[in-house]
């Protein structure tokens, strides 16, 4: 669609920037662990180097954010992220030295981060001036995540863990393809959330019931961190084809997809805290289940959890900060949430190594541990928040 004074097709530019990320992602996020393991590295090695890009990342990202924004057109932050993340994969060929790959990788997380959450902020430029769906934008960057980790699972089976690099390369370059389809919108008329992370929160996100709010579910997020470092290298380890591995992740992130495009009648239906809660709950149940040998059905079931464990507990969340939060502290309070998500899923990943070589999938009961963290959190902000002087307030 185009509207009057709108940067012309600017739906499917959009879309074509997040597919291309996404599409690194899709690789990347289920098959890095795998190539790291034909490094014949540890579990608790594998553990560190996921996880030092992720703390990174939490300070990197805003920083850039402050870049972009000052520079008046975000998207030639897009190409620069775009171009040296490309390098830093290409740098990846040179050594597999456990030092080496970890440099290259934190350097890597350092320069990528910012390429999703600036694609986010072009985006709802286009939602706040000219009515553009977000959705219907951001929907092909799932579609892509699932189509290439059917590939990525494809060729896993035919070359073993050694396509992984060249996949990510292939993607980076593609991302720099794309980047010459970003819609130029002019310098931003509100600042973007990774700017707001470089001030102190306002007074009103420092309510105590909201804190542990965003806390409880960012905990229930950090809980999937071992899911996301070490589920691929679990299946492969009890027997499961590449093609499996992918079908197991895609089931996840098209259960997330669903539960999205299903979310106004949901939000219609039942209480933001009915969202939330299910979430939490069914957060804990899905690691408790995780160490039992469910056999490729009984996983393919478990990982369509996530549409409670994710999509429907961060539908929630984003409606609960739309209650509470002014306007105004919009662009804060999603910062806020970024950064407490970057954090608990960097240390997350960086346990679920020790974890995972001291105890190997019944690891996973720490997790549902973390959850159940998450969840009393979560239950103490219900209790804390404000009450209306009336009857059922």
């Amino acid at each position: 669609p185009v509207r009057e004074d709108a940067p012309a097709y600017f739906v499917p530019r959009i879309a074509l920037l997040f597919c291309a990320p996404l599409i690194v992602n899709g690789f990347a996020l289920p098959f890095f662990p795998v190539w790291l393991q034909t490094l014949s590295l540890s579990d608790f090695e594998i553990g560190i180097i996921l996880a030092v890009p992720m703390f990174l990342r939490v300070f990197t990202a805003p920083l850039a954010g402050v870049l972009a924004d000052r520079i008046g057109e975000r998207s030639k932050v897009l190409i620069w992220s775009a171009v040296l993340s490309l390098l830093t994969a290409l740098a990846l060929f040179v050594s597999h030295a456990f030092w080496y790959v970890l440099v290259v990788y934190a350097v890597q997380g350092a320069v990528y981060s910012p390429y999703v959450p600036i694609v986010e902020a072009i985006a709802l430029s286009g939602v706040r001036r000219w009515g553009f769906d977000y959705a219907r934008m951001r929907v092909w960057g799932s579609i892509a995540f699932i189509g290439a980790t059917m590939v990525g699972g494809e060729m896993i089976g035919w070359f073993g863990g050694g396509m992984v690099l060249p996949a990510m390369a292939a993607g980076f370059a593609l991302m720099i393809v794309t980047t010459q389809a970003a819609p130029k919108v002019g310098r931003p008329r509100r600042p973007s959330t990774l700017t707001t992370l470089t001030e102190a929160p306002p007074k009103t996100l420092r309510r105590l019931d909201l804190q542990l709010l965003l806390i409880g579910v960012t905990l229930i997020s950090g809980s999937h961190a071992m899911l996301y470092a070490f589920s691929a290298i679990y299946w492969q380890r009890v027997g499961m084809s590449g093609t499996e591995i992918g079908l197991l992740w895609s089931a996840g992130v098209a259960a997330e997809v669903v539960m999205f495009a299903c979310a106004k009648p949901i939000i219609r239906r039942f209480s933001i805290w009915t969202m939330i809660f299910s979430g939490c709950g069914l957060a804990v149940v899905r690691w408790l289940l995780f160490p039992m040998d469910l056999g490729f059905g009984g996983y393919f079931l478990l990982q369509c959890f996530h549409a409670f464990t994710y999509a429907i507990m961060h539908t929630g969340m984003q409606n609960r900060l739309v209650d509470q939060v002014p306007e105004e502290l919009e662009a804060s309070a999603q910062g806020l949430y970024f950064f407490y998500s970057g954090i608990f899923i960097a240390i997350f990943t960086f346990v679920s190594g020790y974890l995972y070589a001291w105890y190997g999938v019944n690891g996973f009961y720490g997790m549902s541990a973390v959850a159940f963290v998450g969840c009393c959190s979560t239950f103490a902000a219900y209790l804390l928040q404000p009450q209306r002087p009336a009857a059922g307030g």
